[in-house]
């Protein structure tokens, strides 16, 4: 036994040793107070559970990336620097707040607002799939595809025999998805794809040395490219789920937008930084988009991600909630605010600023339903309106501010979307695009319940504390 007893010694060591690594780690990188001392604890105490949780899910910053982005092949690096130094085409005058609170949106995004594009607002999944499969079969050069979840059901099918059409008739086809996402598609899907002529990847492809214990990290886009001329980005994954087919579901509610003009190059920008990282290709793509104005709108595609210097998603919110002079609505299926965004709400709320947070009566995560709940009392003390969707599960992503701008996309009010995500928005500042989406959210508010403090409050002590417990983990939700 005695001689058994260096070699446990030597385990435990080894073990505090990658403790402190951790934790040396956490200390260099941290985001959030509340979320190194809570990890810190862990490691000291329990080194031999949270180690391994740590390098499973602790990350905060997706390494890699930022090389591949910034410092990889030259011309990714000249097309992003060219669309940074864009200039931005928003007109202010006598309005210096505006454009200032616009320009911090240019500066998050690296890109520029850009004029002369159309942009149709997709209010369900039914509509979106029939823009999506018709601008699919009206591209003539390629298709980028680029979703978080990809399903073989009967939407995932269509998809798949159009885009195999298209490529016997000469038409590139590329396909990035998500591997956590669509972790359910067969994989014969993605070989028949592929043996048609598809270049097919998922964005944990990427350089496997850059990549490891990265899994906590999602690519939760949802965009597509045609010919560099049309593009769409919202919150509509490829399912069935969105049209409702089966006998008990409601369609889930969700929005999307389709784009015609230049900041479809933004949106293929996007997809091209995600595609070198997965794969380490650079197509040759068309950039001629800005030659062409369809229309006359101002729009910014907004990547986010945690790849980026800054918060950016944080930010975002942050700027739109904080500059709300007449109100902030907010569309999320996942409300669990960090601090930040929360005291924002309570200041917009106080300062007189109408404050609506869309969420659904019927969430596909129960834990985040629950930790909703907890927000109640400090939402109705400070005037702030959390209206549950009552016909289905609402998805969608969508902030309106004041009647200047809208934004959709696919950034949620959670930890995930702000901080482990990488995801993407499209800004619109047209009064007709804006009128269009406060006129959306206003048919779903009709089919909305106004939560309030009792709703809380009138619940079990247990209910109360299990609500709180469960916020207490909104980190990893």
């Amino acid at each position: 036994m005695m001689e058994g007893f260096p070699l446990i010694a030597i385990a435990v060591g080894l073990l505090y040793l990658a403790a402190l690594a951790c934790i040396y780690r956490i200390l260099l990188t941290y985001r959030t107070s509340q979320g190194a001392i809570a990890w810190i604890i862990g490691l000291l105490g329990l080194p031999y559970l949270t180690v391994p949780l740590f390098l499973l899910i602790g990350r905060n910053r997706f390494g890699g990336y930022v090389k591949a982005r910034r410092m990889g092949d030259e011309s990714l690096t000249a097309l992003l620097n060219r669309f940074e130094q864009q200039t931005t085409s928003i007109p202010a005058p006598g309005n210096d707040r505006f454009q200032d609170e616009l320009q911090v949106l240019c500066k998050l995004g690296r890109q520029p607002f850009t004029d002369g594009n159309q942009c149709t607002l997709l209010r369900d999944g039914e509509a979106t799939f029939e823009a999506l499969f018709e601008a699919m079969e009206d591209a003539c050069r390629y298709i980028l595809l680029e979703f978080y979840i990809v399903r073989s059901d009967r939407v995932g099918q269509r998809i798949k025999s159009i885009l195999e059409r298209k490529l016997a008739q000469g038409v590139e086809v590329w396909f990035l998805y998500d591997d956590i996402g669509s972790a359910f598609l067969p994989r014969r899907y993605l070989r028949e794809l592929s043996r048609a002529g598809a270049r097919v990847a998922s964005f944990g492809d990427g350089n496997i040395r850059r990549r490891r214990f990265q899994i906590n990290f999602r690519n939760h886009r949802k965009l597509l490219v045609c010919d560099g001329k049309v593009g769409f980005v919202g919150g509509i994954n490829l399912g069935d789920e969105y049209l409702g087919t089966a006998m008990d579901q409601d369609p889930l509610r969700d929005t999307h937008c389709r784009i015609e003009g230049p900041a479809v190059s933004g949106l293929q920008l996007a997809w091209l930084e995600d595609w070198n990282w997965a794969s380490d290709e650079l197509p040759n793509l068309d950039w001629s988009a800005g030659e062409h104005t369809p229309g006359d709108q101002e729009v910014l595609i907004l990547p986010t991600g945690p790849a980026d210097s800054w918060e950016t998603c944080t930010l975002f919110f942050l700027n739109c909630i904080n500059n709300a002079r007449s109100r902030i609505w907010i569309a999320s299926p996942y409300f669990v605010p960090d601090f930040q965004i929360m005291n924002a709400l309570q200041l917009a709320a106080l300062r007189g600023v109408d404050v609506r947070i869309l969420i659904p009566e019927t969430p596909d995560n129960h834990l985040i339903k629950l930790a909703a709940y907890s927000y109640l009392v400090q939402a109705s003390q400070a005037g702030i309106g959390i209206y549950r969707y009552q016909p289905g599960f609402m998805h969608q992503k969508v902030v309106l501010v004041d009647d200047r701008y809208a934004a959709v996309g696919t950034a949620n009010l959670d930890n995930r979307s702000m901080r482990l995500n990488f995801e993407i928005t499209a800004i619109n500042t047209d009064r007709q695009f804006v009128s269009g989406v406060e006129q959306m959210l206003e048919e779903d508010l009709k089919s909305c319940r106004l939560m309030t403090e009792r709703d809380y409050r009138d619940r079990s002590i247990l209910f109360r504390l299990t609500c709180r417990a469960i916020r207490l983990s909104a980190p990893l939700l």
